[in-house]
């Protein structure tokens, strides 16, 4: 098992990685308030964890209380959010009754949101099952339910108490859903360290054949990365926004095809070639690195051209992002392998020349 920590003074927690972390219930047990826990999990991830990770609690005399909501970004929504609440009140937990989010991104999201809004804010610990949730959306404590004009435009910024991310169930992980979770790790060597994505390119192959020591320096470095971000800027005023690169297009993307309809991944993968181009016809980013960005994302086996929404389309999907600033629509871009930068300064006339056209 290898630990690091997120480094935000009395909220500072740690993140464990490794294999055969799941039934290691005391890595849960020394977190909780009370031996008590509510479980939110999905109807795909359930049958497979649920079972394994509530006897490890109830051998540590942790009484676990199951939520398994339905599966799918399309129930990132208000209306499964309530099934958390329906189940913790008619159950009457407590506010020192941990909520533990076992599932991927959408479970994770909507777990922590559930924790910091029932009872004005409850703990709780993510167990990520997915490689995107593990090296991503599980560290950092963003959380939040879409909106059908937006992507997590509602929500809270709520720290868990420790992330466990057991290598071993990436092992049930259909293969589109670790390609998705390969576009944040993508993410991190282009927005930050150029030597990272070189490994990346020279390691793809096994990464994709889950090789466990090539997929444990990738979850650690990822993870590494971004809790480094996040300590330096926790609620995205600066820094922090390099993280999203990829994703006002790739938002936009989620959005304008239909929640579910491309996985989250796929949109932030489309959405940094996207970002790629916008920086190269900028003159920013020269043309090798930008061939270089586009070759990795595909050899992830991710989407390199974005679907045909039209630029209005995604104009206006683009309009309601978080990143939105004085009503300038604000873009991660790039400057090289490892160097990003946001600016609101893209000119109409490049964003109309690299988003697809609608179809006619």
């Amino acid at each position: 098992m290898q630990t690091l920590t997120v480094a935000l003074g009395e909220r500072s927690y740690p993140i464990h990685i490794g294999s055969g972390l799941l039934p290691q219930a005391e890595l849960v047990a020394a977190h909780l308030a009370q031996p008590r826990v509510a479980v939110v999990t999905n109807t795909t991830v359930a049958p497979l964890y649920l079972d394994r990770l509530s006897q490890a609690l109830s051998a540590q005399g942790v009484e676990v209380l199951p939520i398994v909501l339905p599966d799918g970004e399309e129930y990132k929504d208000w209306q499964t959010l309530n099934l958390i609440f329906d189940e913790l009140l008619k159950h009457r937990a407590e506010r020192k009754t941990t909520l533990i989010a076992l599932g991927g991104g959408v479970i994770g999201d909507m777990t922590g949101f559930a924790a910091a809004s029932y009872l004005r804010g409850v703990p709780f610990i993510q167990i990520p099952t997915t490689l995107l949730a593990q090296v991503d959306s599980s560290v950092g404590g963003k959380t939040g339910i879409n909106h059908p004009l937006g992507k997590n435009m509602i929500g809270a910024f709520y720290q868990p108490k420790v992330v466990l991310a057991d290598t071993d169930t990436l092992k049930t992980l259909p293969p589109r859903e670790l390609s998705a979770g390969l576009a944040e790790v993508i993410k991190y060597g282009l927005i930050w360290d150029a030597e990272f994505f070189a490994w990346l390119e020279a390691h793809m192959g096994a990464l994709r054949a889950l090789d466990p020591v090539a997929i444990s320096h990738a979850i650690y470095r990822s993870c590494e990365i971004k809790a480094q971000v996040v300590a330096a800027d926790e609620r995205e005023s600066g820094l922090r926004a390099l993280l999203n690169l990829g994703h006002t297009f790739g938002h936009a993307i989620e959005a304008g095809m239909g929640y579910g309809n491309w996985l989250h991944g796929e949109a932030v993968g489309a959405g940094m070639v996207l970002a790629a181009r916008v920086s190269r016809r900028m003159g920013l980013l020269g043309a090798q690195d930008a061939e270089r960005a586009e070759a990795l994302v595909a050899r992830a086996g991710l989407p390199v051209e974005a679907p045909a929404l039209g630029v209005d389309r995604y104009m206006a999907y683009m309009g309601v992002d978080k990143k939105v600033e004085a009503g300038r629509i604000r873009f991660v871009l790039l400057k090289g392998i490892g160097e990003a930068f946001v600016t609101g300064d893209v000119p109409p006339e490049v964003l109309a020349a690299v988003l697809p056209a609608g179809e006619r």
